[in-house]
């Protein structure tokens, strides 16, 4: 076991959030918080400056580019440091993407200080903690990969993926636009986005709809 301490970057938009993750984590052995970053762009940066091992993110800054975004951006670099994800969000919509971008562990901010100590020791090895939570959503994921569509929502998808905007559907449908409205949100849920885009590209890579 080497004595060399892990050196963490705290990016979190909180001041106190940021205040609580560093008292915790300096009372451990072999961990130490060299810098802190109020922005996803300021931890990009930090990171790149190469004497960072863990980078603790979080997914939502009040203003700029997201935890996810800022943590592909740092990972994308060669001998990045490892990124940890620490949040308060778990839906599908906020932990895909983190863990697409690259992130090693995902961690809620109500775990226990040992398990938030353990997993920035197990992420700066290379290895992945999840939080239970989102760890038994990304296995159901795995066990059922094709979510399941009404034949309606699939009508309605595939006409966005045409192009047609809310009322245009309806018309086609025989539907208020407010009812297409609620069809999307339903969509949205299941496939764990949040625009027309993403919803299209989702049910196009799953094989719910033909493009």
């Amino acid at each position: 076991m080497t004595d060399t301490p892990i050196r963490l970057l705290l990016a979190d938009d909180h001041p106190v959030v940021r205040a609580g993750l560093r008292a915790v984590l300096e009372t451990e052995p072999g961990l130490v918080v060299v810098a802190e970053a109020a922005t996803a762009e300021d931890a990009i940066a930090r990171a790149a400056e190469g004497d960072i091992d863990v980078v603790l993110m979080d997914l939502q800054f009040g203003k700029g580019m997201n935890g996810a975004e800022a943590t592909a951006a740092i990972t994308a670099r060669p001998g990045a440091p490892r990124v940890l994800i620490v949040t308060t969000y778990d839906s599908d919509a906020d932990t895909l993407p983190a863990i697409e971008a690259g992130a090693t562990g995902y961690l809620l901010k109500d775990a226990p200080p040992e398990d938030l100590a353990a997993a920035v020791r197990t992420a700066a090895a290379g290895r992945t903690t999840l939080a239970p939570a989102v760890a038994e959503r990304l296995m159901n994921r795995l066990r059922a990969p094709r979510t399941t569509l009404t034949r309606r929502e699939t009508e309605v998808l595939a006409l966005v993926a045409e192009g047609l905007s809310n009322q245009a559907i309806g018309d086609r449908l025989h539907l208020t636009e407010g009812t297409v409205k609620s069809h999307l949100a339903r969509i949205y849920t299941k496939l764990g986005v949040d625009s027309r885009t993403a919803a299209v590209a989702t049910a196009t890579s799953l094989g719910l709809i033909r493009r």
